[in-house]
């Protein structure tokens, strides 16, 4: 069984930082992607930034220049430095990993999720 535990949410003001850390937690796995999804109040579950086998990061649109996906593989721990936030950023972030288990099988797995809050 894999663990994703995510920390780092909170309470900002307008135009400050934050950094969202997810460390994986298990055995007989490996990480093949990990990356963060946030889902607003009366909104969809949205992509914010996932890595790929590619080497590259896929960011959405309205965080490109102001978020920054990086990974730290001795610690299975993906982290979203956060910068310039807006109050349309409020959401909660989950982090979501893809892992190739011991016997060579794809599992997806999500965090709890991690509330962040945007607002003077």
């Amino acid at each position: 069984q894999v663990q994703l535990v995510e920390s780092g949410g909170g309470l900002v003001q307008p135009g400050g930082s934050l950094t969202l850390s997810c460390a994986a937690s298990g055995s007989g796995f490996s990480i093949y992607t990990m990356g963060w999804y946030r889902q607003a109040p009366g909104k969809q579950r949205e992509l914010v930034a996932r890595d790929n086998s590619a080497g590259t990061t896929n960011y959405a649109d309205t965080v490109k220049g102001r978020f920054t996906l990086s990974r730290d593989n001795a610690k299975n721990t993906v982290y979203l430095q956060m910068n310039s936030l807006k109050p349309e950023d409020t959401a909660v972030y989950y982090c979501y990993a893809v892992v190739r288990t011991n016997l060579g099988y794809r599992d997806n797995y999500w965090g709890q999720g991690t509330q962040v809050t945007v607002s003077s």
